[in-house]
């Protein structure tokens, strides 16, 4: 059996993940559907910890178009993290998959406190690890989340999970004629302004040698082929 490139792992999911064809709200079969794809990783032996967004439930952006203060609207996205997060817990569970939701913003009634060294430990006991509330401060997203606890708890790799193959240099859905990288840099990314990841978490990842792959999570083959180090989606590396 060919052996795995990556053995822990940092998946970022986007909150319209969660929401189904509509993009909001939390779809329970799609949880269950992405659970699924999480625990076939899981069986592998491979540390999985994830990052979600919130886009299903909250959009800041609709909130300070009409004058929100922008260090609100962000908290109430890191809320939504959560909620999304016990979401993915649940479904995870449910397939016998041992999970703990650990949360930048102290709720202890429903989530763990993050604690780095307690995140390793949860993923050296073999539990999923979902981080909640972002980094815990307004003004930054939950890519640089990403970014940021895949540096802290040693991950090998950022696996960002969309909707289509890649990265392009314009929408495909749009674009007939867009073209896909199969590999970029960093700088690339940055001068290009691809939409990977934001611009903070591209630097953070940058500066620490994070590889970001973006792949297309519904792909029933893809993540397991992108473990073992085959040609999958966009690899952005140094």
């Amino acid at each position: 059996m060919a052996e795995l490139k990556y053995k822990r792992i940092l998946l970022k999911l986007s909150g319209e993940a969660l929401g189904g064809k509509s993009g909001y709200g939390i779809d329970v079969d799609e949880a269950e559907s992405i659970a699924s794809r999480i625990k076939e990783v899981y069986d592998m032996g491979v540390d999985v910890s994830v990052v979600i967004g919130a886009g299903n439930l909250w959009r800041g952006k609709q909130g300070l178009e009409r004058g929100m203060d922008r260090s609100t609207a962000d908290y109430m996205g890191m809320l939504a993290t959560v909620m999304n997060a016990m979401a993915l817990m649940d479904a995870l569970e449910r397939q016998g998959v041992y999970t703990r939701v650990m949360s930048a913003i102290e709720m202890r009634a429903i989530a763990e406190p993050y604690i780095r060294r307690r995140a390793i430990r949860h993923l050296e006991k073999r539990r999923v690890v979902i981080f909640g509330a972002g980094t815990g401060n307004p003004f930054f997203s939950t890519d640089t989340a990403a970014a940021l606890r895949a540096t802290e708890i040693d991950a090998q790799v950022v696996i960002k999970a969309t909707k289509v193959d890649g990265v392009y240099d314009s929408d495909p859905k749009k674009n007939p004629d867009a073209k896909k990288f199969d590999q970029l840099s960093y700088i690339e990314v940055l001068n290009r302004r691809l939409e990977v990841m934001d611009s903070t978490a591209i630097t953070l990842c940058m500066e620490n040698n994070m590889p970001i792959l973006v792949l297309n999570l519904w792909d029933s083959k893809a993540l397991i082929s992108a473990l073992y180090g085959e040609a999958v989606g966009t690899l952005v590396t140094g």
